[in-house]
């Protein structure tokens, strides 16, 4: 976290959708998804931004996996039923907590519970944005027909490093060193 234990830019909140060993099975290579996902986890805890996990029924599905629950576990997790976390009370109350006015979201799956959570964040007249490497589907082609009507209804849509390296802003930030080590952890190379 940052050494003023503040965000780098405040009202940031970051999202973390059902990240859960039972969705990953259906997926044909879910470990670059995974080390997407730990990214930004790691990265959000570096620059002190808010982060929160939701957890479809897991009583039936299980909890989020441990290689991302154990990078933030002081991180509330919201166990929720429906495909959309603002049906969830704790997620408001989260929100309102952290004063967060802009989300980043992350997590599974794309067309089903990141689509409904991210047009009920914009009508709740949040900022959105929705990392687009972080983000997981079953079908490629369904995730990309969700991505682009989010951008219609006004979500931003990018990589994660683009946002992050969009906060620091500058090579000479603190932080700087920390986090391009983080993108090295977390490179495909």
């Amino acid at each position: 976290m940052s050494d003023q234990n503040e965000a780098i830019i405040p009202h940031l909140g970051l999202l973390v959708l059902d990240v859960q060993a039972s969705f990953l099975k259906v997926f044909t290579e879910p470990d670059p998804f995974v080390k997407r996902v730990a990214f930004c986890v790691e990265t959000a805890n570096l620059f002190g931004i808010p982060t929160l996990f939701t957890e479809q029924r897991p009583e039936v599905l299980g909890h989020t996996i441990e290689e991302i629950a154990c990078l933030n576990p002081d991180s509330p997790r919201v166990s929720k039923t429906s495909f959309s976390a603002f049906n969830e009370p704790a997620i408001a109350e989260w929100i309102e907590r952290n004063s967060i006015h802009h989300l980043l979201i992350t997590g599974l799956e794309t067309p089903v519970c990141v689509y409904q959570s991210a047009l009920d964040a914009l009508n709740q007249d949040l900022e959105v944005t929705l990392l687009c490497d972080a983000v997981g589907a079953r079908r490629s082609e369904d995730a990309a027909a969700v991505l682009a009507s989010l951008r219609i209804h006004g979500a931003h849509v990018l990589p994660a490093e683009t946002i992050f390296y969009s906060i620091l802003r500058d090579s000479k930030h603190p932080l700087f060193k920390e986090f391009t080590a983080l993108v090295k952890k977390y490179s495909d190379k």
